[in-house]
């Protein structure tokens, strides 16, 4: 009896030191071997307790949420690999395998799906190989109106070339450009009504 005094007495102190020191809520019921109730409570030792049969039924229902969770995601795995099975099988159904364990009217239907895909590819195929026509023939234009403007660019400045070399600014070059000749000097010396040469002083100058 004086050991159970002595350790009840320590424990009540050390719940009280829990509910002070760490702001906690305690309670601590104790029954010694004679059947005497002992009890501390930082609040109300009802109120704890209802508050502990509040914790464990959240505990209980949560772990039933998980598990009925568990189940539905189980659920839907088996689902989702249902589905991967079909699609596989199609897959080869399509590829033209695994025919063997498919009847006429699945042979059909899949006949039929497999026309109707090679329909709309045709026509995609189609559309893109006119769309790249399209494009080539305006690429075409394009390049035939830079061509004849490049060409119109070039005869305009041959015409301009021309024009410059007929100006009179440009005679003394085209005279020095070409070879000299001393008959040709002459005849145009003697051509020209400007000189300054006598009759005689021409006369000469044919004789010689």
């Amino acid at each position: 009896q004086v050991t159970f005094c002595k350790r009840r007495n320590g424990l009540l102190k050390k719940a009280y030191e829990l509910s002070v020191l760490c702001d906690a809520e305690v309670a601590l019921v104790v029954f010694s071997n004679r059947g005497r109730l002992y009890e501390y409570a930082s609040n109300s030792v009802k109120t704890t307790i209802e508050r502990y049969k509040k914790a464990c039924a959240d505990s209980s229902n949560s772990g039933s949420v998980s598990e009925a969770n568990a189940q539905f995601y189980q659920q839907e795995s088996l689902k989702l690999r249902q589905q991967i099975g079909n699609l596989q099988n199609l897959n080869r159904h399509l590829m033209g395998e695994a025919l063997g364990s498919m009847s006429i009217k699945d042979l059909k239907q899949l006949e039929s799906r497999i026309e109707k895909g090679i329909g709309r590819i045709r026509s995609k195929k189609n559309e893109l190989l006119f769309a790249e026509i399209e494009y080539m023939q305006k690429r075409e234009i394009d390049l035939q109106n830079d061509n004849m403007y490049l060409r119109a660019k070039i005869a305009e400045n041959e015409r301009a070339g021309q024009h410059m070399s007929l100006m009179p600014g440009n005679e003394y070059e085209v005279m020095s450009s070409a070879p000299f000749d001393s008959r040709n000097f002459l005849q145009v010396n003697l051509l020209d009504p400007n000189n300054h040469y006598s009759h005689t002083d021409q006369t000469a100058l044919q004789l010689g």
